[in-house]
């Protein structure tokens, strides 16, 4: 047989101005209707009273919905002026309504029309992009300051912390940025001859590879790949401070954490850019050239007399220019987001998603503006 479990019910007493609300039953979700009920008339019944007594005690089963009714009645009486207090609570009621309280309820929205939710989606997006510009902006700027104090204060700069961060960015990333480049390399390459094989023109290979690679190809590769990874540290490393209190904890020892925490991850990102650029640059060459020779018969001396012909100082400078501003950008986006990490493992995994996705999109961005701009100039 299934027991019928009480539904929620409540019985008011009088002491002069004093209401004691004695509620009863069990407040859970198998009694919704009923909750809205007694949400519905036990203000109707209070008359004239100033001060109200919620005596929970009686109260069997409560779970969120129940704790957010009780809350919503207690700041609906207080909303007509009357006082009220929450008693004979038990340990686990009383943690529960407080926590409601705190946070609220987050009840999802009734869908009506998918078209008009899929113009409020995207209406969201649109001014969710326009604050994280905004934000985005406003950090940069903060940043910059941060670095202008460093140099004039270079004896209070974290000169360690620097060091530390351009080892874990330039030197343990390096292998990883060397391989995949050698490899897209490699790839770009064969499929060039492939095609110019039909036109008898296995030779231009090298122009298309040379320029493809310094100017585009490894500085995309090097700034998706330390988004991918020292991003999306930076991201994890500050979000879990943030958990823990730590950037409290800074601030309140009289530290900047833009000082502290992100100026060297920054400056780091910046000085080893370049340098990763470079040593992709050099590592897509050096595969394009292997599949040249063992693939389309091209000798080495031949490929390297051919590339010193067709690359000039200004396909080299094109990647380079390039990587600090993508640095800054990889580097004030995941600064952001860690930043923005609340206090759950959910919050620290959303953001570190949204860390490596907006930088990578920004980074393309970037990469775009600067391909426009040197057209332009004819650079």
């Amino acid at each position: 047989m299934t027991q019928t479990l009480p539904s929620p019910g409540f019985d008011i007493t009088r002491n002069g101005e004093v209401a004691i609300i004695a509620l009863s039953g069990e407040w859970t979700l198998d009694h919704g209707r009923r909750l809205e009920e007694v949400a519905r008339q036990l203000p109707e019944q209070l008359g004239d009273a100033r001060r109200a007594e919620l005596d929970i005690g009686g109260v069997g089963r409560l779970d969120t919905l129940g704790a957010h009714v009780i809350d919503r009645l207690s700041h609906d009486l207080g909303s007509d002026g009357v006082r009220v207090e929450v008693r004979s609570a038990s340990p686990l009621h009383r943690t529960l309504i407080d926590a409601v309280k705190r946070r609220g309820l987050q009840v999802a929205p009734q869908r009506k029309s998918r078209f008009v939710d899929l113009l409020s989606d995207i209406g969201r997006t649109i001014v969710n992009f326009g604050h994280d510009l905004v934000r985005g902006v406003s950090f940069i700027g903060e940043i910059v300051v941060a670095i202008g104090r460093a140099l004039f204060r270079s004896s209070r700069f974290r000169w360690a912390s620097l060091v530390n961060q351009l080892e874990l960015i330039a030197f343990r990333g390096a292998p990883i940025i060397i391989l995949i480049t050698f490899l897209v390399g490699c790839i770009v390459a064969q499929q060039g001859i492939v095609q110019l094989q039909r036109f008898g023109a296995t030779a231009f290979v090298v122009d298309l590879v040379g320029i493809i690679t310094l100017r585009e190809l490894s500085i995309l590769l090097c700034a998706i790949m330390i988004a991918g990874r020292s991003g999306s540290a930076f991201t994890a490393e500050i979000g879990s401070m943030k958990m823990r209190e730590e950037i409290d904890a800074l601030r309140v020892m009289g530290l900047n954490p833009v000082d502290v925490l992100v100026v060297p991850r920054i400056l780091a990102l910046i000085i080893a850019m370049p340098i990763l650029s470079f040593l992709a640059s050099m590592a897509g060459l050096f595969g394009a050239g292997l599949v040249a020779w063992l693939y389309g018969g091209i000798a080495p001396d031949t490929f390297l007399a051919r590339l010193q012909g067709v690359i000039t100082a200004k396909h080299f400078a094109a990647g380079l220019i390039k990587a600090p501003f993508m640095a800054l950008v990889i580097g004030a986006i995941a600064c952001i987001e860690g930043m923005n990490v609340q206090g759950s493992a959910e919050s620290l995994g959303r953001q570190v998603t949204a860390s490596v996705v907006k930088a990578i999109f920004m980074v393309i961005v970037v990469d775009g503006l600067f391909a426009m701009f040197f057209a332009a100039i004819r650079f």
